[in-house]
């Protein structure tokens, strides 16, 4: 069952995305999970406490938000399995784990912004996307940012869920975006996390592992059916940078989109006032632009559309069976 639920979260979140209206009234896993993490973080993660025990701390911490996150969902599919229409709630359940329109549409802001040829608005609408401190940057910066979020989080937003839906049904949708989560709240180098967050960032490192070559071949294979855009560059680019990123994952999605467009991102960024160094993905030119942006929105929606097509052939073949 666990590829039918998947089939069918990727569909209704493609075409009814996670409603505004839901969110006000009742939130998002996102920001349940996040309550628990920023809870924990606050007790646990004591300045006074040593290193070996934050780093210990911080697995329990782990622990604790995979629990939270999984049992209720293995509970969920458990109850609505034999009902007639329980397969329909499940995919509703785990659309709210994949991120494919949400994705698109903060993106497609910042390439409205650039057009627009309002910075100050165009480095609003990238802060809602990006880690870095987006006051750094310039109009060219912003489109790079954002080509860079467009990759990355088509990897770990999009593929990655729907990859780990497909594993472990929705619990296993849960788990993930539980970890992913945490990575992004606590997984950081900072003097507050490197020993707190060490669990949490090493662990998502490991799942996101087979979604980010996943998504640089979807990047590659979606730059072939799109017009301008160069899927042997983006290939060429994605063996060759990927490797060198400072993240194990992020570099194959975001090295498969510069080569497609023939640009040259990621490198030095600035995070809260720190310079940060890495290695450039891609060959070709810093200056993107907001057509960049928009010709990354196409390759992208490509992607996504093999990317379903795949999970949809997947729950094929399991009612086959």
């Amino acid at each position: 069952m666990a590829f039918e639920i998947a089939a069918l979260a990727v569909l209704l979140e493609v075409l009814l995305g996670y409603p505004a209206a839901l969110v006000r009234r009742i939130g998002h896993p996102v920001i349940w999970i996040g309550r628990l993490i920023l809870v924990l973080d606050r007790r646990l993660n004591r300045p006074d406490f040593a290193p070996g025990r934050r780093r210990l701390l911080g697995v329990v911490t782990v622990a604790l938000v995979l629990a939270a996150a999984a049992l209720p969902a293995f509970a969920l599919e458990w109850l609505l399995r034999p009902l007639p229409f329980g397969i329909v709630i499940l995919g509703l359940a785990g659309s709210s784990l994949i991120a494919q329109r949400s994705l698109h549409w903060h993106v497609e802001r910042v390439a409205e912004a650039l057009e627009s040829g309002n910075l100050e608005a165009s480095r609003a609408a990238v802060g809602h996307i990006v880690g870095r401190d987006p006051q750094t940057l310039d109009a060219e910066g912003v489109a790079r940012a954002a080509i860079e979020s467009l990759a990355e989080n088509f990897s770990d937003g999009v593929v990655a869920p729907t990859l780990w839906l497909c594993v472990g049904g929705l619990a296993g949708g849960a788990a993930y975006k539980a970890l992913n989560t945490a990575d992004s709240m606590i997984g950081h180098l900072t003097e507050r996390h490197a020993a707190f967050g060490w669990a949490a960032a090493r662990a998502d490192d490991y799942v996101n592992l087979p979604a980010s070559r996943l998504a640089g071949a979807l990047i590659i294979a979606g730059a072939a059916l799109t017009a301008g855009a160069h899927s042997g560059d983006a290939r060429r680019a994605m063996l060759r940078d990927a490797p060198r990123h400072r993240s194990p994952n992020a570099g194959w999605p975001e090295a498969a989109m510069a080569g497609a467009l023939g640009l040259r991102l990621n490198g030095p960024k600035v995070y809260a006032g720190v310079l940060t160094q890495d290695a450039y993905m891609g060959d070709g030119r810093r200056e993107a632009t907001a057509g960049d942006v928009r010709m990354a929105l196409k390759v992208y929606r490509r992607a996504d559309a093999l990317m379903i097509l795949l999970v949809l052939a997947g729950a094929g073949l399991t009612l086959l069976v």
